[in-house]
């Protein structure tokens, strides 16, 4: 992959791997928005590795979700979402537009790390149990297993 089309598949790809970090990271943009950078550093450097007959986005996704993991473990924390912590982010978004998602991130929280990335990679962003597997180097079973986990987790939580 050349230089110019990394740049045209990271302005394809920003807006949703944002989303997926987003998500990861039960709503902190600054968490989030600092793994994407390391993950687009991390996937340019690594151009070589990157195999054309694979998806762009998957290879994308797979770097950010190690990066996550990396963070996480660096952090020596399993990541919570708080009304407090929520109370205390500052947003160009109105007071209703910060505290929309603020259920679904306190619910994606009590899930396992592994639990809410098939879940967000899933239900939010459409890949297929085959593409979870292969971004997060689990089983497809392992993956249906954590769905039906998450699923489950949410619902009681949710209750919708």
């Amino acid at each position: 992959m050349t230089r110019e089309q990394f740049v045209r598949m990271v302005k394809g790809e920003q807006e949703a791997l944002r989303r997926f970090l987003l998500a990861l990271c039960l709503g902190r943009q600054d968490e989030a928005d600092d793994i994407a950078q390391d993950a687009l550093v991390k996937a340019y450097v690594s151009l070589g590795d990157y195999d054309e007959r694979g998806r762009a986005s998957l290879w994308l996704r797979r770097i950010a979700y190690t990066t996550f993991l990396n963070a996480t473990k660096a952090h020596g924390r399993r990541h919570t979402a708080s009304l407090d912590s929520c109370l205390s982010e500052t947003s160009d978004a109105t007071a209703d537009e910060a505290f929309r998602y603020q259920e679904l991130h306190e619910a994606l929280g009590a899930l396992s790390e592994a639990e809410r990335t098939s879940i967000v990679m899933h239900y939010m962003e459409g890949y297929k149990t085959c593409e979870v597997a292969e971004v997060t180097g689990q089983s497809e079973a392992a993956v249906r297993k954590q769905l039906q986990r998450g699923r489950e987790e949410l619902r009681r939580r949710i209750g919708r």
